[in-house]
């Protein structure tokens, strides 16, 4: 029991630190629970760590009812995501040619929402890539949403 505990209190902790990283914008329910939250679509945005002047907005399913409520529920695996240019684009550093921005759990410890950028150099262009994983079994659903990058050359890492 106090192992399960442990572990609990540890995976509540990392999901709040996690999800201190996304700002939720807001959400609509699409079925109503009789016990605990309602059913939804949550609308979160981020900004990259990496490239000042780009957010992207993820849209995700979130369980409800007694699951949702205790945080054990698993979530659908279906996201959408849509990054746009929001400032002038400042590049705090050299980046990879791919790179994860942004993790968030789906589940209650083996599943997460995750956004990759993709450097297309040839068309000075950033993707990103959102798509769900889990230790088992992964899904191939997944979003794309492209910012292209003018005036300036994207500066890769080595």
């Amino acid at each position: 029991m106090k192992t399960w505990f442990a572990i609990a209190s540890g995976t509540l902790l990392l999901a709040i630190a996690m999800g201190a990283w996304a700002e939720e914008i807001g959400s609509v329910d699409t079925a109503f629970q009789l016990v605990g939250p309602d059913h939804k679509i949550v609308v979160e945005a981020f900004d990259d760590p990496s490239v000042s002047g780009i957010s992207c907005y993820v849209s995700r399913a979130k369980t409800g009812g007694l699951s949702g409520a205790v945080g054990m529920a698993k979530d659908p695996s279906r996201f959408s995501v849509a990054c746009r240019q929001v400032g002038e684009i400042k590049f705090l550093k050299p980046i990879p040619k791919q790179e994860e921005v942004f993790k968030q759990g789906a589940s209650f410890i083996f599943k997460h929402v995750r956004v990759v950028r993709l450097v297309d150099a040839k068309r000075n262009t950033l993707a990103y890539l959102t798509y769900s994983d889990k230790v088992v079994d992964g899904s191939p659903d997944n979003a794309i949403a492209v910012v292209a990058v003018s005036g300036q050359t994207i500066p890769l890492k080595p």
